[in-house]
């Protein structure tokens, strides 16, 4: 079977930048998947997606004129239902027959096979493969009406252009133009009112002729690059610029790096056919700003890379991407800079006006800004905030801490008020930082306040100091208790609240900053319960008859809810990290309250499931929980030597007291993986016991006795992991 490579393009008005790179891996995968499921193309062809600001595209490698011939075999009926007892045709199996486009003939040639417990008569039939046409027509229709179009429009096609049945069509963009080449040869495919063509458009202003004929499917991309003064591929077109880019910064010297963002990257990639990087600048006066505020302005708003020093400090310069190349770019560059001088104005403006008032006299305007209607506004929202991270300070014995994580998180949420802020919601907390240090806060205040919302994404640095850290961890454990208690909860992929990254938050802060933060989990959520007794919100929500001071109104097991996600949050990071189910299972089973502890529960987990005893004592320890389990009430961990009558358990009660001074004077080290591998020395004593022992003996108290006994070794066992889940 010959087979040729195959070229499609739709050519559209300028499609949307951002997602401009995902409607053409969309286009080229579901069109080049619907070819391979109806044979014309094979599993290995390989398939190279195009997309510009004006085209989708796709080339699949070895596609087949026509698919070949399949032999299919249909199940008609059971034999019984088919067949009379003659053996001659039933009027149900021959109904059935003629659907299939056969007769009373094709009865000799059915096919008899046990089916299940009857057996049943099959239709075997030859389909012919689709042609190129058919196929490549179901594809294309597929690959339009599953592309992930961010936002529809409907238009009219031009009059006596649209093909019979075609007169509006609705698609991400207005399309113009189609291409569908097999090899050489177009494919007569329709689609958006649009017939195929073997011609297409290059560059708006640059492209040599118009339109582009292309010769066959293998030319396509050097001929729109030779003709049309576009590069058609994403991917090379994004690998341009970013050469350009680095090229660029370096001509201009003094070691500038261009800011690295990848997303801006992509997005400038899909606003440009024919890129070219050209340096501009601004009055260095406007560097007197953050220039946090002057790359986000010049980024978001203007699809500039800002230049950046060897020290990171931003340059007065900067580079454009345009979509020309013209002989003399000066004017391209002069308009630029003149299109970047009002938004640098308006920052600096910002900047210069917000600095007139104090962070401290701004206080009482978050009051009037409303947080959520059911917890309060941000005023109210930071004196729970100040009252958490007051608690923990005071916890940390630090009083100078308590002072300055006080101050902070008062400080905290003021720059919401801010103009800068209100311009660049992005910069809150970074202008808190600044704001603070020119209200003569100091750097511990000022840094605290920046550093408030980290870690924002995964991967992001925690706070820098222990203020920070103490006001960043109130303020999310703030977040989670409040929703929780309000029943605003996570559900699927949505968390319109990031409480899964304020959890992860928590988590980072708890097991990285270990040292600075030794406190238990459970401990904070019962303080961050409790801040909201002491706001008006309560009084507002407040059931009729309930208590002063109450929060009856929140769900009363917020602080376990909390617990329990905050818990599973930390299961699925450790399991990215590489641990086991099982070892991340045991240690979280006994939801060990110092977070920072739990990496070294694993090391002692992972070290005590190498020893040979391991899979003994994990046998024994489940077989124990399920002996306790089944006790009415619970059993103290507690034996009395004159009741131990058989050998076997006298011989556990020894190994116990024996192992107990080291497994304990490791415990208190802090020393997980010493204590558990003292528990080896059980093992023979323990097989014995379970060996020799009645543990339900009929005898109550010496029941009660065999039973302490198996809840002090159970208690010696599970102190750092819960070992019957190695079992």
């Amino acid at each position: 079977m010959t087979t040729k490579n195959l070229l499609v393009e739709l050519f559209v008005e300028e499609l949307p930048p951002k997602a401009l790179k995902r409607l053409g891996e969309a286009f080229a995968t579901v069109l080049a998947d619907a070819l391979k499921a109806q044979g014309l193309a094979g599993a290995d062809a390989v398939v190279t997606p195009f997309a510009s600001p004006r085209r989708l595209a796709v080339h699949v490698t070895a596609v087949a004129a026509q698919a070949a011939d399949k032999a299919v075999s249909q199940k008609l009926m059971p034999v019984a239902v088919g067949l009379d007892a003659a053996g001659n045709a039933t009027p149900a199996l021959l109904k059935k027959l003629q659907a299939l486009g056969g007769d009373a003939s094709a009865v000799a040639s059915l096919k008899r096979a046990p089916d299940g417990k009857a057996e049943a008569l099959f239709f075997e039939s030859t389909v012919k493969g689709a042609t190129l046409l058919e196929g490549l027509q179901k594809a294309l229709g597929d690959s339009i009406a599953k592309l992930p179009i961010p936002k529809v429009m409907s238009y009219q096609l031009e009059s006596g252009c649209e093909l019979p049945g075609w007169s509006s069509v609705s698609f991400v963009r207005p399309a113009h133009g189609l291409v569908a080449l097999h090899g050489a040869e177009v494919v007569p495919v329709q689609a958006l009112g649009l017939q195929a063509a073997n011609s297409t458009q290059g560059h708006r202003f640059e492209a040599a002729v118009s339109p582009v004929v292309l010769q066959d499917a293998d030319s396509y991309a050097a001929t729109l690059l030779r003709d049309g003064a576009v590069i058609a591929s994403f991917a090379e077109r994004r690998a341009e610029i970013a050469r350009q880019l680095e090229a660029a910064a370096a001509k201009v010297g003094g070691g500038c790096k261009p800011i690295e963002d990848e997303a801006l990257l992509d997005e400038v990639t899909a606003l440009v056919e024919r890129p070219n990087v050209l340096v501009c600048e601004f009055e260095p006066q406007f560097l007197e700003v953050p220039q946090e505020c002057l790359i986000l302005t010049m980024k978001a708003n203007q699809k500039y890379f800002p230049l950046l020093d060897a020290a990171g400090k931003l340059t007065n310069k900067f580079l454009v991407v345009s979509n020309i190349q013209p002989e003399d770019a000066s004017f391209v560059i002069g308009g630029n800079e003149r299109v970047v001088r009002p938004r640098l104005a308006d920052a600096k403006f910002f900047f210069d006006q917000d600095r007139k008032k104090t962070l401290a006299s701004r206080v009482d305007s978050l009051g009037k800004v409303v947080y959520h209607n059911k917890l309060g506004t941000q005023g109210e929202r930071v004196e729970r905030v100040r009252a958490i991270a007051k608690a923990i300070a005071a916890q940390l014995g630090d009083a100078t801490l308590v002072q300055q994580a006080d101050l902070a998180a008062q400080l905290a949420k003021t720059d919401l008020v801010t103009d800068m802020v209100g311009e660049f919601p992005e910069l809150q907390g970074i202008m808190g930082g600044y704001y603070a240090l020119n209200d003569g806060l100091g750097e511990t205040v000022a840094q605290a306040i920046e550093d408030h919302y980290k870690p924002r994404f995964a991967g992001d640095t925690l706070p820098r100091n222990r203020a920070g850290l103490v006001v960043a961890l109130a303020d999310k454990l703030e977040t989670l208790v409040g929703m929780f208690g309000i029943g605003n909860l996570p559900t699927g992929d949505k968390d319109p609240f990031a409480l899964r990254r304020h959890a992860l938050g928590v988590i980072r802060m708890l097991t990285e900053q270990s040292q600075e933060l030794n406190i238990e989990l459970n401990g904070l959520l019962k303080l961050a319960f409790q801040s909201f007794e002491s706001t008006a919100i309560a009084n507002e929500l407040r059931p009729s008859g309930a208590a002063a001071n109450s929060v009856s109104y929140f769900d009363l097991d917020t602080p376990g809810k909390v617990e329990g996600f905050v818990f599973d949050r930390l299961s699925g990071t450790l399991r990215e990290q590489g641990y086991s189910a099982q070892e991340v299972d045991a240690v979280l089973a006994l939801k060990p309250q110092r977070l920072g502890d739990v990496t070294k529960r694993l090391a002692a987990v992972r070290a005590f499931a190498a020893l040979p005893e391991a899979p003994a004592l994990a046998a024994a320890n489940k077989r124990v929980s399920n002996i306790l389990k089944k006790v009415e009430g619970e059993v103290e961990a507690k034996v009395d030597g004159a009741l131990l009558q058989e050998s076997a358990e006298k011989a556990l009660a020894d190994a116990l007291k024996n192992v107990a001074p080291s497994a304990d004077s490791a415990w208190a080290a802090g020393n997980y993986t010493l204590n558990l591998q003292a528990l080896a020395a059980l093992k023979a004593p323990v097989d014995a016991f379970f060996e020799d022992v009645m543990v339900n003996a009929d005898d109550p108290a010496l029941k009660a006795n065999r039973l302490g006994l198996l809840a002090t070794l159970h208690a010696a066992m599970n102190r750092v992991a819960d070992l019957s889940r190695l079992a």
